[in-house]
């Protein structure tokens, strides 16, 4: 039976970590620890006890102010695990003890003319969990229901938690660089999108070609099927059809371009990323070479890259962190010390 807000003691209280001075983790502590009020969850929303929460590098680049806060003292996360606590009034698709799932995009306005052809991941009144509302870097955290994912119930939460974010952005970055089938793609970065995206390539029939600074990375990119796996500079063995960036390293936008054969596409799939060097229109961009970049997502990606997960059987290989230490979490990140994805998860 679901479990009325009423129900919830408003008196409780619940600890998680908030973004309180926006700054390097290498150098400061921008994370601190805080103690919540139990919130009570609204009409349409549900209140979650966090089961795991997947550390994305959106996270880091709110935690270090490259993105500037929407609110003060956040509590970020937003590939969010848990067991429904609460619900809220008009509540009807979950109930007390389910599964659910919360993920970046946590809002749009569902009227303008974005919403209405489909592409609610360009609303420009559109709000993300950890930004514009508290996230799971904490025990509890509320999630709209209609922005939440209906999860299985029978597997690992810290192996679900990553394919809320990396695995859905992933799979957007993946449609947006116009992969033909069968065919070349390169992979610049391969932390926890990555290794995602490049299952789904390759069940696709697609022949994965990685590109990354870290060699535990390469190691993994190979034992997932990749063809070739080299340095973020190198030249991959062959010219690609498609290229996805999901470095925040703006200094690859010319490598992988050059990377493509004719007609090819490069996606970035991030949502920061340093400047750019200037292109050359010849080396870089003609022979009708695209750039493209990737913002958000909407929720048919997430219920089209979900259940492609499943069917597949994905891998989603993960770094466990307890809550407590999200803040070394961030730092592994940040260092490039995170193989595949890093997952909070109680104490």
């Amino acid at each position: 039976m679901a479990v009325p807000a009423s129900a919830v003691p408003a008196t409780e209280t619940y600890g998680g970590w908030a973004v309180e001075t926006p700054g390097p983790i290498s150098t400061g502590r921008p994370l601190v620890r805080v103690s919540r009020r139990v919130p009570a969850p609204g009409p349409g929303e549900l209140l979650l006890r966090v089961e795991a929460c997947g550390v994305c590098r959106t996270d880091l680049h709110l935690t270090e102010g490259d993105l500037v806060p929407h609110r003060p003292a956040s509590i970020p996360g937003h590939e969010i695990v848990g067991r429904v606590a609460a619900v809220g009034e008009d509540v009807t698709r979950f109930r007390s003890g389910d599964r659910a799932g919360g993920a970046w995009l946590r809002g749009t306005c569902g009227t303008c003319r974005y919403c209405r052809a489909g592409q609610e991941n360009l609303c420009p009144r559109s709000l993300y969990t950890g930004w514009d509302a508290d996230g799971g870097f904490a025990e509890l955290a509320v999630v709209p229901e209609a922005f939440a994912y209906r999860l299985p119930e029978n597997q690992d939460p810290a192996l679900l938690a990553p394919l809320l974010c990396a695995g859905i952005i992933g799979y957007r970055s993946l449609r947006r660089s116009a992969l033909p089938r069968g065919g070349r793609l390169g992979l610049y970065g391969f932390g926890a999108s990555a290794h995602l995206a490049a299952q789904v390539a390759l069940a696709e029939g697609a022949t994965v070609h990685v590109l990354t600074r870290s060699a535990s990375a390469r190691d993994l990119a190979m034992e997932l099927g990749a063809s070739s796996a080299g340095d973020a500079r190198d030249r991959p063995p062959e010219p690609l059809d498609s290229a996805i960036l999901f470095a925040p390293v703006g200094d690859l936008v010319p490598v992988a371009l050059e990377a493509l054969d004719r007609s090819g596409t490069l996606a970035i799939a991030g949502i920061h990323l340093s400047d750019i060097p200037v292109l050359n229109y010849q080396r870089h961009l003609f022979q009708e070479r695209n750039l493209r970049s990737v913002t958000s997502n909407t929720r048919q990606d997430g219920y089209d890259f979900l259940a492609l997960a499943e069917r597949i059987g994905i891998r989603v290989t993960v770094s466990r962190y307890p809550l407590s230490q999200a803040d070394r979490a961030l730092a592994d990140l940040a260092a490039d010390r995170v193989n595949g994805a890093a997952v909070l998860v109680p104490d």
